[in-house]
């Protein structure tokens, strides 16, 4: 099942692991003891969170919160201040990331206590085709993920009903939402086989979903009342109000804007009177350096000149 323990070897304890893991900031002591079990996962732990933070700030890098952390040095600590729907949404990328990074590590043969997926085959398959390609091992990463993941919350013990709680519970919520993301959008992929690519035979195996899909979140719930109902365990959730992000708060976790480039001719988020909240922006020249008047040369490659262009950039005050 889903729900399984992965810690089933104990035999895996590394001697000397110990420093290593006592020299990772962040870790609680549960996730230290599976650091301790499963040294090697750990890189690809570090990997797979971080991979998906910069995809998140990527798709957000015009907008005033660009899935900025509290701490950009360390994957394992606390990531957002408050429990607004922007740390909502960077618990569940996070622990997205974590699952297809395990997950892809098995299939790559990088772990030594998985391997390649073993899925039953799908039942809308059709009969000719073959099952058993080595697929990514979602069911290992996902309940490794949770594992590690959630240690850090479970071993916390917050009084009933404190503000501290329904943080923990919301992070276990979110963590879940990632998870359960990765897992639903996980496909099946395919590879022909034949004479001159006639594709007579087909090999098939469990795929995960590129990141930025994989990683692609809707649903955000406040529940305030019993007018709402109770979330899935897809949804994500949170407690406090989002701040504006506007001005630097070291209470709330944000950055603010100031620096930040802004396009002078939109009205979008990443205009200039929205992205610097109306407090103005400073104007300079850049030099950008590409590639230009790209020619193919038989056979085979395409030779290309540098062209310099001196353009104007925009950043807030």
């Amino acid at each position: 099942s889903l729900a399984m323990n992965p810690i089933q070897r104990p035999e895996m304890f590394i001697i000397g692991a110990q420093p290593v893991c006592s020299q990772l900031p962040g870790l609680s002591p549960g996730q230290r003891k599976l650091c301790q079990l499963y040294q090697e996962h750990m890189v690809f732990i570090g990997e797979g969170a971080r991979s998906a933070i910069k995809e998140c700030q990527y798709q957000f890098r015009q907008r005033r919160w660009n899935c900025s952390t509290v701490d950009n040095t360390s994957v394992f600590g606390r990531v957002m201040k408050i429990g607004s729907r922007e740390t909502a949404f960077t618990y569940a990328v996070s622990a997205a990331g974590v699952v297809n990074a395990i997950s892809r590590a098995c299939r790559e043969g990088e772990l030594s206590s998985c391997g390649c997926s073993r899925t039953a085959r799908p039942k809308d398959l059709p009969r000719d085709w073959l099952w058993g390609g080595c697929g990514d091992n979602v069911e290992y990463g996902y309940r490794f993920a949770k594992e590690f993941v959630d240690a850090k919350e479970r071993e916390k013990n917050y009084v009933r009903g404190s503000e501290e709680q329904a943080r923990m519970l919301m992070n276990l919520q979110n963590n879940e939402a990632g998870r359960r993301a990765v897992y639903k959008l996980a496909d099946v992929a395919c590879k022909c086989h034949g004479v001159s690519g006639s594709c007579s035979l087909k090999t098939c195996w469990l795929q995960l979903a590129p990141s930025p899909e994989g990683i692609s979140r809707k649903g955000k719930l406040e529940l305030v009342n019993n007018r709402f109902n109770m979330p899935t365990q897809e949804d994500l959730v949170y407690v406090d109000p989002s701040p504006d992000y506007c001005l630097r708060n070291e209470t709330t976790g944000s950055l603010g804007t100031q620096g930040r480039l802004c396009n002078k001719t939109s009205e979008g988020m990443d205009g200039c009177e929205l992205m610097c909240c109306g407090r103005g922006y400073d104007q300079f020249k850049s030099v950008q350096v590409e590639r230009c008047h790209c020619k193919f040369h038989w056979c085979c490659y395409v030779k290309c000149k540098k062209c310099t262009e001196i353009v104007d950039q925009y950043v807030c005050k």
